[in-house]
């Protein structure tokens, strides 16, 4: 059956990014696991493919298309089973580089996105600390001008492509003595400018193939060009992008969803208990109808919320309440589908217990479930 919120590109790329999830990611991806890592080699063949320029602009090498696209890269890339994959490389398409995109002069432009969408820079974006998460106007990274340059102090933490990134958009205070979120500007700063430093690569409960980074701002110089945008308004263009940012995420949480569904029933039609199959059994029939019900109401949501996003108005309470509902959904369907592997559910080597272990960070990341109902609340 057609989806209404999409279009026949939308459905090449869909087919054209399944078929490379099969090739290029799937044999591969437990290695990544092991190192901690996704390689260099499989983002140069994914910006090769024009999967990082999907938004981004055709003069610097993208296609130009709208948060639909995103939409079912975000689907496609999740149902290899490997969310560290997937959220390495959302993070630089939707998460990341938009920063730029959204906020960049024409020079900052020419001068990173090419690199960008080709896949020879990757991407990330340094909002979150110690002390601040969700909190965005909680910030406590300072950038003070010096002359021409700008020098940022300070520390972030749970960076996304932290540890092998290139570019850095970063999130400071430049004006201390504003309240709330006023006075945050965003930065560019580049890997290997002096004082910015890798505190240690830290090791996660999920998303293992994802690069996941402490780091150090130590008077750290850019040159006053490097200012993203305008001085004091780098708050507005976060919350700008966090829009795209859940929709991707929801559409990541419901395709790991669907792919713990259909792995678990294959599953429980084959295994054998009780004299026949676990399929046999209606408390167990019963358990993946309300769960498959959940999730396609949850893709059906995602869906018309991308397509909402493309009309020009107002949907942050919409997004909010997708945001909130589709990873909480996720989580619920992933319980069941790990309790119908049994002891295998619980063995690494499963694909279930990696998308279980995976799925938890979604209610987190991107604004929390009770951030994310309160956005909502505002708005009813």
């Amino acid at each position: 059956m057609s989806d209404p919120y999409f279009e026949e590109e939308h459905n090449i790329l869909r087919d054209q990014i399944k078929r490379f999830v099969a090739r290029e990611i799937v044999p591969y991806g437990e290695a990544w696991e092991e190192q901690g890592y996704v390689p260099r080699e499989l983002l140069k063949k994914m910006g090769e493919m024009g999967l990082f320029g999907l938004m981004h602009e055709e003069k610097y090498g993208g296609s130009g298309m709208d948060i639909r696209a995103a939409t079912v890269l975000a689907e496609e890339l999740a149902q290899s089973t490997f969310g560290g994959v997937t959220v390495t490389a959302l993070v630089h398409t939707n998460m990341a580089s938009p920063h730029l995109a959204l906020a960049g002069s024409a020079t900052q432009k020419e001068k990173y996105l090419p690199g960008i969408v080709e896949g020879s820079k990757i991407t990330a974006v340094c909002v979150t600390e110690p002390g601040a998460g969700s909190d965005v106007a909680g910030i406590r990274t300072r950038a003070v001008l010096d002359g021409n340059e700008w020098v940022i102090n300070g520390s972030k933490i749970f960076i996304t492509n932290g540890v092998y990134g290139d570019i850095y958009f970063v999130a400071a205070k430049t004006d201390p003595d504003a309240k709330g979120s006023r006075g945050i500007s965003i930065f560019i700063v580049e890997k290997g400018t002096p004082g910015f430093t890798v505190g240690r690569s830290l090791k996660k409960h999920g998303w293992k193939s994802s690069d996941t980074a402490e780091l150090f701002f130590e008077n750290v110089r850019i040159p006053a060009e490097n200012l993203l945008g305008e001085v004091n308004k780098g708050f507005y263009s976060i919350m700008k992008n966090f829009q795209h940012e859940r929709i991707v995420l929801s559409a990541m949480a419901v395709s790991e969803a669907q792919k713990a569904i259909d792995i678990t029933v294959e599953n429980v039609k084959n295994r054998k208990a009780f004299d026949g199959t676990l399929w046999d059994k209606g408390v167990i029939r019963e358990k993946m109808a309300r769960a498959q019900s959940k999730v396609s109401i949850a893709r059906n949501f995602v869906h018309y919320v991308s397509w909402l996003d493309t009309q020009g108005g107002d949907c942050i309470k919409e997004v909010s309440m997708l945001k909130a509902y589709a990873c909480d959904i996720a989580n619920e369907v992933m319980y069941d589908c790990m309790q119908f592997h049994g002891g295998m559910g619980f063995m690494s080597e499963s694909p279930i217990e990696r998308l279980y272990r995976d799925s938890r960070v979604l209610p987190v990341g991107g604004g929390a479930t009770e951030v994310m109902y309160e956005e909502v609340a505002k708005r009813m």
